[in-house]
């Protein structure tokens, strides 16, 4: 009999895979708006695509977080040194914190800098929850920057440690989500 690593249930593997899919469209629709002319409709599409697929994520991050606490990891194998393990937990616990505050950072912005956020391929305006304010929503602005930025570092992080299992430590912490 063949020995079968143990996986994450395939709800789990497919937010995981998915949200990572939509967050590099998030970076390739905000760093592609740089490509087209201030106040052009193409401009405005990017910033459009951006603002939704950080509501997908927002949306996806809901039913994930609700996995993570009702269906727990299957345990790596070999198991874990303490001081591995400690670091790992932490880095889960910012990316899922980045996941959430990323895309609500992104609509505080947004709101407090009075754009419109519209229903896609529609011109239906989203209401605002939040009043505009220039000075807060350049403070959110620069929240969100700041969180994007360290997001690469932290996302950076987790592929290396992925990596650094897959291949130096030769454990299956990686094939547990394929």
């Amino acid at each position: 009999m063949a020995f079968r690593t143990p996986r994450y249930a395939p709800s789990r593997r497919a937010l995981h895979w998915g949200i990572a899919l939509l967050m590099v469209l998030a970076y390739v629709f905000i760093l592609g708006r740089e490509n087209f002319e201030r106040g052009s409709d193409a401009r405005l599409a990017m910033l459009q695509a951006h603002f939704w697929i950080g509501i997908a994520i927002l949306a996806l991050m809901l039913p994930r977080l609700l996995l993570v606490f009702s269906r727990p990891a299957p345990a790596v194998k070999p198991p874990l040194p303490a001081w591995q393990a400690v670091p790992a937990r932490a880095i889960h616990v910012l990316l899922y914190a980045m996941l959430v505050a990323q895309p609500v950072l992104g609509l505080l912005t947004a709101w407090t800098d009075g754009k419109e956020l519209l229903l896609p391929f529609t011109q239906i305006v989203v209401p605002a929850l939040v009043s505009p304010d220039e000075g807060l929503a350049h403070r959110f602005e620069d929240l969100h920057e700041l969180v994007g930025t360290a997001f690469y570092w932290v996302v950076g992080l987790h592929v290396v440690a992925a990596l650094y299992h897959h291949f130096v430590r030769r454990d299956d912490a990686l094939r547990r989500m394929t």
